[in-house]
């Protein structure tokens, strides 16, 4: 009975409030692991306590998980009892007031320029290396999400234009600009495609055997390019996100227009990468100010 709950609440999420699939997946995962807590201790969901969320939370903070996962899981467990209150006659929220334990902001990491350029500049000519370099490319040019890249469509490119359109958190769409290189290494990509892509296959990036590329399989294989270009860090996706976000406010100094190519609804979110160029600024002074150096 009570997992008969779920199925209807993640069609409420995709078809009510036109979530992603990706994002009903994260609430499912989150929603799933209510579910299993409450099955191990015999409770049915219309009699979970605050004091229940309260242990689960104490237990997930004592397994490692971090206070941002707990509060997105908190965050998805009492958008589930909103659901239940308003549809199924549940007569309280017990997530309600809840806050997930505080823990330490840890800055994202960005490359620098430099190993930005050294990473994505892929110099094989086999399908494989083509394709990953269109990707890395594309991912420094224009600072994508690793869901938004793999859910590219080929006709969502405009090289003439030199724009993608992309569809972000919560099923938005933004128009982003695309370099010059990521264009070029996209070209090249797209005559190698057609050699392999299934005529129904609508995906910009796919595999050899034609189909849409996973977003593991980037991860993989942007790891084993981080080790062949010499590139000593523990290099993933995001990672290239935040150095296109990192450099572009270095040169540009414009926040709002950062904000507006990643896609975040929020300009503190972006507000981040002000503190990424902070520490730049700060270790170009301590190199280069006379007084800054130290004994």
């Amino acid at each position: 009975m009570v997992m008969d709950y779920l199925t209807p609440y993640l069609n409420h999420l995709t078809f009510e409030r036109g979530l992603s699939k990706l994002t009903q997946e994260n609430y499912a995962r989150d929603i799933k692991i209510l579910l299993e807590n409450n099955d191990s201790y015999h409770l049915s969901l219309d009699t979970t306590k605050p004091a229940n969320i309260r242990q689960l939370i104490a237990k997930l903070h004592g397994q490692g998980l971090g206070g941002k996962s707990i509060s997105r899981m908190l965050s998805a467990w009492r958008g589930f009892f909103d659901y239940l209150v308003k549809h199924h006659q549940f007569t309280s929220n017990p997530c309600i007031g809840m806050r997930a334990p505080k823990t330490a902001k840890s800055l994202p990491q960005a490359l620098s320029a430099d190993q930005a350029v050294q990473l994505v500049d892929i110099k094989g000519d086999d399908l494989l290396s083509l394709r990953d370099h269109a990707i890395l490319e594309l991912f420094y040019s224009s600072g994508l999400r690793l869901a938004e890249l793999v859910s590219l469509n080929f006709n969502t490119l405009d090289l003439a234009n030199g724009t993608v359109t992309v569809t972000g958190k919560g099923n938005k769409t933004r128009i982003v600009p695309v370099g010059s290189h990521a264009i070029e290494a996209i070209q090249t990509w797209l005559t190698a495609r057609a050699s392999i892509a299934n005529a129904d296959e609508p995906a910009l990036f796919i595999t050899k055997q034609g189909k849409r590329i996973t977003p593991r399989a980037i991860q993989y294989r942007l790891k084993e390019w981080s080790i062949k270009q010499g590139v000593n860090s523990d290099v993933h996706p995001h990672m290239l996100r935040h150095s296109f976000a990192t450099h572009v406010l270095q040169s540009s100094g414009d926040l709002r227009a950062v904000q507006e190519m990643l896609g975040h609804a929020n300009i503190s979110t972006t507000q981040v990468y002000t503190h990424l160029d902070f520490q730049h600024l700060a270790k170009i002074y301590d190199q280069a100010h006379p007084r800054a150096k130290k004994r």
